[in-house]
């Protein structure tokens, strides 16, 4: 049974206040939804990926714990943890491409269900690179912020539009209108990168 969210807020605010008895109890009740956020980014996956969904989790806690975030809240929480997927993904192709300069690169795809999201009806880039799609994500946040950061809740975070507004703290509507246009930047970008 899920925990309620006000427990995995109490948890995540003892455990900033520098309670370390908080992290061993808080642990057990997001593992459950971290192997989901996990599974979503894995499901598109070549066969024999080297990271598998449990590493995945465990390397993006890792990091968030090293790195001592101050999350304000549940939905804050899932928010860096699918960011800090992302990153593991994207560190780790880097690393095979650096591996492989010469050679082919190895391309590690989005999932079939997360394409649509961002170019409705057709490939964001031949093979859904997620690398590629990084790139351009930074390169959007480095014009708009937060249309990039609604992208990578929406996508990589698996958050409602109701979510990602409570995150960004802006209006639902105003959710919907940067992530629409951020797809059609995306779609574009990404298009003509793959030209």
């Amino acid at each position: 049974m899920a925990e309620p969210a006000s427990d995995v807020t109490r948890l995540l605010h003892a455990w900033r206040e520098g309670d370390p008895a908080a992290l061993e109890r808080l642990t057990p009740m997001v593992y459950q939804e971290l192997r989901r956020l996990a599974r979503r980014h894995m499901r598109g996956e070549r066969a024999g990926h080297l990271l598998q969904t449990t590493a995945l989790v465990h390397e993006a806690y890792m990091r968030m714990v090293e790195l001592e975030l101050g999350f304000q809240d549940r939905v804050h929480f899932f928010a860096m943890a699918a960011r800090l997927m992302r990153r593991v993904l994207v560190d780790l192709a880097r690393e095979h491409n650096a591996a492989k300069r010469g050679g082919d690169a190895v391309v590690l795809s989005l999932d079939e269900e997360l394409v649509p999201a961002i170019a409705a009806g057709g490939d964001l880039v031949a093979g859904g690179d997620i690398v590629a799609l990084d790139l351009a994500l930074e390169e959007l946040a480095g014009f708009d912020p937060r249309k990039a950061r609604v992208v990578e809740l929406r996508l990589f975070g698996g958050l409602t539009i109701q979510e990602a507004g409570e995150v960004l703290k802006v209006s639902h509507a105003t959710v919907e209108r940067d992530l629409k246009m951020a797809k059609a930047w995306l779609a574009r970008r990404l298009s003509a990168g793959a030209s």
